[in-house]
């Protein structure tokens, strides 16, 4: 097939634990998942930007120094989340970097002018995302960075898509399948930090932005759950502006089908130096607030799931 299509049938699940080995031999596993030795609902929490391993054919190829490449990652996001096997849910995290390439995108959503010879005809060359330089594969990092020395070939660019857009999707999929089938219901919360513009005049001012595509993608007592314990917590939520939730969140959520989908954007300066990429002394005491909120997340899904079984 051409064209990547998440939901056709034809692709089925893959087992997660082993995806195809990526283009890169640096990046042996290219993701995991980490499983709760005692499952209690239906919730997958998912980091996709907190990969933190850089090949280094890709870090040459740059014309940047590694700390700049970092500076779209959404680092240690994977960590704050990493009690959710505790509680019963899988954690599914990227150890691919987000500059390297973007499973919050579509599939073959690249830029014409990154690449030598011709994309393919199905390729979404004129998305706002492209048009940013923040396509499947990014050609800008941070502060409108641009990330290359060199034009990448158009062969390199689809075998990252192949070795690790593809499994990455196929794996989330079969989870939440397995979930679905399972619980009846199946529940993601897509998991990322957002930067603080600290000193900007048009800087977040939230502590955290729940994303669900304006009511769109989740049940709203999902929404509700979590913002109800973080502002009890004493954080400052928003919801949907300026992030309502990106390609995972719109792909996922389809309440009606009882697939739901909800976006956390979590202010990096709570629990991070944005300068030097390190935990901050705050790093603790969110993640502890932030498996409160977890817990309730879990508990509204186990609701859900019973009203699902109990009505078939």
């Amino acid at each position: 097939m051409d064209r990547f299509d998440q939901k056709a049938s034809t692709l089925g699940p893959v087992e997660p634990e082993a995806p195809p080995p990526p283009c890169d031999q640096e990046l042996v596993t290219a993701f995991e998942v980490l499983r709760p030795r005692n499952p209690a609902g239906p919730v997958i929490f998912s980091s996709a930007h907190s990969g933190r391993i850089y090949p280094a054919a890709f870090v040459a190829a740059s014309r940047l120094d590694p700390l700049t490449l970092r500076r779209s990652e959404d680092a240690f996001v994977d960590e704050l989340f990493g009690a959710a096997p505790d509680l019963g849910a899988i954690l599914m995290r990227a150890h691919f970097p987000r500059a390297y390439m973007d499973v919050n995108r579509e599939p073959y959503e690249l830029d014409p002018k990154m690449f030598e010879g011709r994309l393919p005809a199905f390729a979404n060359t004129r998305s706002m995302r492209v048009a940013g330089g923040l396509g499947t594969i990014a050609r800008m990092v941070g502060e409108a960075k641009e990330i290359y020395a060199r034009k990448l070939t158009v062969e390199e660019g689809l075998a990252r898509i192949e070795s690790l857009y593809k499994p990455w999707h196929r794996a989330l999929r079969g989870l939440l399948q397995q979930a679905w089938r399972q619980r009846g219901v199946a529940v993601l919360v897509d998991c990322h930090s957002m930067p603080s513009n600290a000193g900007r005049a048009d800087r977040i001012k939230a502590d955290i932005v729940l994303g669900d595509r304006y009511g769109a993608s989740c049940d709203p007592a999902f929404t509700e759950a979590a913002e109800s314990h973080l502002r009890g917590l004493g954080y400052v939520v928003a919801r949907n502006k300026p992030y309502a939730g990106g390609f995972i969140t719109e792909h996922y959520g389809d309440p009606a089908a009882s697939w739901h989908a909800l976006q956390i954007e979590i202010n990096r300066g709570l629990y991070m130096d944005e300068a030097t990429l390190e935990r901050a002394p705050g790093f603790e005491e969110l993640q502890k607030d932030l498996r409160e909120v977890m817990q309730a997340l879990i508990d509204v899904a186990g609701g859900l799931g019973e009203r699902s079984l109990a009505a078939e």
